[in-house]
């Protein structure tokens, strides 16, 4: 994934000046991510994951997982350290993401928009249908779990695949201590992710190996949606994966906790399916095996995504391509003695975010706070699509070319059903629980694991209010009908 080089050409003086001409536009182009009229519209690939947390990637700190092809898109690109789901309407928290991903709304009026996707499809509202009018063909492989069919929405769909593979009574409350042996990551007799003979990962890079190499032959600039179903339970994978880890080497969540003191409260109790994915309370070794399983999975569908960069270098088009990798939000997997994903910890709601192509900077480092759905503005823009109005979201290249230092957002939202809210502001964040009440206050520069509640500290008590009050706004602005200050009125300003 080189940058194009200029080249110096001898000969005649004419054809000198020519080329030099020719390789400045050109070189200035790539190195602006610009579109120019003798440029071709570039192609993009989107590769999203399902469950992946931010700190779920080697070359971001993770020493122990094994990811050397998502460490690659980190050196060779720019990764955003701060991406952001927004949050939930459903305790399927991907159908939330997703929606918002594709159709570019914002939480409250994506879930407004659910009963009329046929009808924004129609119109050509939806992201691929935007990039299609642009001239891209559009390609769809993997979980789709929006309401709309994606025959309707993308030119190619191979591998429709649901929210999840199907889980059995064995992959739950487990393990109960080393002798529980009973499920076994890589026993194709659970179905799950083997259903159909071959591991869904694997399918999936099959399938875009497949249009990579008829892509090849063809002019026309492609938009490819890649979603994997991994790295979501059932955590299953190859033996060889698994036993690439021990389970001795995997270390326990900052933030390990029996059991979250609110969980019942805020959405996350003990009947939610993701909650019931390992005993209570929760046990360090137990904690561990699902977090062996969850890094193993990982690795493997790493080499998935390692297949499919390959056979795009082979396409010959890799220099005319943007790549995207992020997920749909994180996992807990033992961290504040949650197992899913319904809060609004970081562990759950921040994700991974790299992109790689044409005058993306290598190596690079961005702490701005986005949201994941971001990258849908950002292809329109790599496109040459104007922004829609009904867009809520912003492209990230002003931030890549250093058009702007700051987040084009003064806070990050959070919200999961009517149990929580969350604002996320100069390195504070405040968490609600109304139906507690309480809330709780984090300084996340000195304690990014979310440890240490400052709330019901005197000297932070300013700083409580002005977050809450900030949150209030954020409600109007989002269209979010909970009512916050009759469950908290001494945090109302008067």
């Amino acid at each position: 994934m080189k940058g194009m080089k200029c080249k110096k050409w001898g000969g005649y003086l004419f054809l000198l000046v020519f080329a030099g001409l020719w390789g400045i536009t050109s070189c200035r182009d790539r190195k602006e991510g610009s579109i120019s009229g003798r440029q071709e519209k570039p192609n993009i690939v989107f590769i999203f994951a399902d469950d992946l947390n931010y700190d779920m990637i080697h070359a971001l700190g993770n020493r122990v997982i094994i990811t050397p092809h998502l460490d690659r898109l980190v050196e060779e690109g720019v990764t955003f350290t701060h991406a952001y789901n927004m949050g939930a309407w459903t305790p399927a928290v991907c159908v939330s993401s997703r929606g918002m991903l594709n159709t570019g709304r914002s939480l409250w009026e994506a879930h407004r928009q659910v009963p009329h996707l046929k009808e924004l499809t129609a119109r050509g509202e939806l992201w691929a249908k935007m990039l299609e009018k642009a001239g891209y063909e559009t390609y769809m492989t993997g979980k789709w779990h929006v309401r709309v069919s994606p025959q309707e929405v993308f030119d190619h769909v191979v591998h429709e695949r649901p929210g999840m593979p199907n889980q059995t009574p064995q992959g739950y409350d487990r393990p109960k201590g080393p002798n529980d042996t009973l499920w076994r990551p890589w026993d194709t007799t659970f179905g799950g992710y083997w259903k159909g003979g071959k591991h869904w990962s694997e399918v999936l890079a099959d399938d875009a190996v497949a249009f990579l190499q008829e892509a090849a032959k063809k002019e026309k600039p492609f938009f490819m949606y890649l979603a994997f179903n991994a790295s979501h339970d059932p955590r299953q994978s190859p033996r060889r994966y698994v036993e690439m880890y021990d389970v001795d080497s995997i270390p326990l969540p900052e933030s390990f906790l029996p059991e979250y003191p609110y969980g019942e409260q805020i959405g996350s109790g003990r009947k939610l399916r993701d909650e019931r994915l390992m005993p209570f309370p929760r046990t360090p070794y137990a904690v561990k095996v699902n977090r062996l399983e969850y890094n193993a999975i990982t690795s493997h569908m790493d080499d998935q995504i390692g297949r499919i960069l390959d056979a795009l270098e082979k396409t010959g088009k890799m220099k005319n391509t943007y790549i995207f990798f992020t997920a749909d939000h994180g996992l807990s997997v033992g961290a504040h003695g949650l197992a899913g994903k319904q809060n609004l910890f970081d562990i759950s709601i921040r994700v991974p975010f790299m992109v790689v192509g044409p005058g993306i900077p290598a190596h690079k480092r961005i702490d701005a706070d986005i949201y994941l759905q971001d990258v849908m503005a950002t292809t329109l823009e790599l496109a040459g699509v104007d922004h829609p109005d009904s867009l809520y979201f912003h492209s990230v290249m002003p931030l890549i070319r250093g058009e702007r230092e700051k987040s084009f957002y003064p806070a990050i939202y959070g919200a999961y059903l009517n149990y929580q809210r969350m604002i996320r502001k100069d390195g504070f964040k405040l968490i609600v629980y109304p139906r507690v009440p309480v809330v709780l206050l984090y300084d996340l520069k000195h304690d990014p694991e979310e440890m240490h509640d400052l709330a019901q500290l005197p000297e932070y008590r300013d700083k409580v209010k002005e977050l809450f009050g900030e949150l209030l706004q954020l409600q109007k602005e989002l269209q979010d009908t909970l009512d916050l200050s009759s469950r908290f009125p001494d945090l109302v300003s008067q």
